[in-house]
C-alpha cells in the first residue's frame, strides 16, 4: 500500500466516510465529522501511520486534505503514487 493509499484509508476511517465520498480535494467544511475530536484523531492517526504527530498549531491549521498532504510532504513523507 502506498503512502497515498494509507492516507486515504486513514481519513476514510477517521471521518467515517464511504470510500466513494473521499477525494483529495475535500475541505474541512465538507466533512461533518472533522470537528475537534476529528483533529485529535487525525493527529493520532498520522503518528501511527506515518510517524509524525502534528503540533497543535499544525493540526488546527489543517483546512483540507491537501493541507495534510502538504504537511506530510514538508516532513519528508512522500505521497507520490
Amino acid at each position: 500500500m502506498t503512502n497515498r493509499e494509507k492516507l486515504r484509508q486513514l481519513l476514510i476511517d477517521v471521518f467515517l466516510l464511504e470510500p466513494a465520498e473521499f477525494h483529495f480535494d475535500l475541505r474541512r467544511e465538507e466533512i461533518d465529522t472533522w470537528d475537534s475530536l476529528g483533529v485529535i484523531s487525525i493527529g493520532v492517526g498520522l503518528k501511527e501511520t506515518f510517524g509524525h504527530h502534528p503540533t497543535p498549531a499544525e493540526a488546527m491549521a489543517l483546512s483540507g486534505v491537501a493541507d495534510i498532504v502538504r504537511l506530510l510532504e514538508a516532513k519528508g513523507i512522500s505521497l507520490d503514487g
